[in-house]
Order: C-alpha cells, then structure tokens, then sequence
C-alpha cells in the first residue's frame, strides 16, 4: 500500500488540504467572520491535514477500489 505512487498522492492530498484550511481561517478572519491567530489557523490546517492523511490510509485499505488514497476507483 505504501507504494512511492501512494506516499506522493497522499502527500499532494494533505498538503492541499493543509493549505485550503489556512485559507479559509486566515479569509474569515480577514472578512471579520471568524476570529483567529495564526497559531489557531495553523493548528486547524495541520489537524485537517492529518485527517487527510488518515482517510488516505483508510482508503487504501478498502475491500475495493485501487489501493489508491481516493475511494474512486481510478484504473477504469
């Protein structure tokens, strides 16, 4: 399952979600929606990008699909 191919998808996978939760805290805040440091949108980017690396892992482990970090079935 830890195949090079995976680590890297994976990888791409939370760093993306890494970068789109600091956006989103550090845009609320500018928009004066939600109030937040930089510490907290920090600690909200890395615990949804361990959450994204968790469901990868739990991905690749289903009875089905392609042993992928996605639920889709990509090789069709």
């Amino acid at each position: 399952m830890f195949t090079p191919t995976f680590v890297k998808d994976m990888a791409e996978r939370a760093l993306s979600t890494f970068a789109q939760a600091l956006l989103a805290v550090v845009g609320t805040d500018a928009l004066d929606i939600l109030s937040a440091d930089v510490v907290d949108a920090l600690k909200v980017a890395v615990a949804a990008a361990l959450l994204s690396v968790i469901k990868a892992v739990a991905a690749g482990k289903v009875p089905f699909g392609d042993s992928s970090p996605s639920l889709v079935d990509l090789s069709k």
